[in-house]
């Protein structure tokens, strides 16, 4: 890694790291100065449990539809950290990926699906859009920006965040979830925006000129979308990168839903 990436890498998770702090900080003078409700009186002159006293009214459901279970109820300055720790770890990620034509070996699918899934669809698709962005900046390897990489990378953010706000109850219903989550995001993202960014805008950017070749004498005539798309998931491997990142989900669910703070319901 060269000195400058190392210096960004650094500097992006000191950042994270600040905002943690601030968080905790603000949290920490909020509850001081907050009065306690499991001290709040009775009229016989006891105190009330914090199962007994009047439970606060309901989010706004603005807060219900777009924000994750992570977040709800948290202030302002804790999502803010949330935030920046999932934007954090975009840029981290994107700047360790393996780039070989049009084939990412990289953790962005996983980094993507989780930023949704712990801090929602909305917050989710800025952090990662954010994350890859800098990533860029940080380790482009000579190519060009793709835009439209980011943009399917934040929209798998946000299919996350809102799939797991369906109301399934059943047990084994996180699994279910996110087979649906892994579904959707490579049909259409990483087989919808990102190979349709790279066929009409991209393709002759960075596909080699023997690769085209090769492929249009194979196949004959002009390369057309689906045979790119073939070429890109089944020859070049990028259906590889993509079931990896899915499988590492499976594997992360089980300890999201053990750690009680993030609120992950996988029943």
């Amino acid at each position: 890694m060269s000195e400058t990436a190392l210096i960004v890498t650094l500097s992006a998770v000191a950042f994270a790291l600040a905002l943690v702090a601030a968080a905790l900080a603000l949290s920490l003078k909020r509850k001081k100065r907050a009065p306690s409700i499991s001290g709040a009186e009775t009229e016989n002159g006891g105190t009330m449990s914090e199962e007994e006293s009047p439970k606060r009214g309901h989010a706004p459901l603005w807060e219900r539809a777009l924000l994750s279970a992570t977040l709800m109820g948290k202030s302002r300055a804790t999502r803010i950290a949330y935030v920046g720790v999932m934007a954090a770890l975009c840029i981290v990620v994107n700047m360790f990926e393996i780039k070989f034509a049009t084939t990412q070996f990289s953790f962005t699918v996983f980094a993507s699906v989780l930023a949704g899934i712990l801090i929602g669809p909305v917050f989710g698709f800025a952090a990662v859009f954010l994350g890859d962005g800098v990533g860029y900046l940080v380790n482009s390897a000579g190519y060009p920006y793709y835009w439209w990489v980011a943009l399917s990378c934040a929209l798998m953010a946000a299919i996350a965040g809102l799939v797991m706000k369906l109301p399934l109850k059943f047990r084994g219903s996180g699994y279910v979830k996110l087979a649906l989550i892994c579904l959707l995001t490579l049909v259409l993202c990483s087989a919808g925006v990102n190979s349709l960014g790279m066929y009409y805008i991209g393709l002759e950017i960075y596909m080699p000129k023997n690769v085209l070749e090769a492929a249009a004498s194979r196949f004959g005539g002009e390369l057309n979308f689906w045979t790119y798309s073939f070429i890109r998931f089944f020859v070049l491997g990028q259906i590889w990168n993509s079931l990896i990142n899915y499988a590492l989900l499976f594997v992360a669910l089980p300890v999201l839903g053990a750690a009680k703070p993030l609120k992950v319901n996988i029943k």
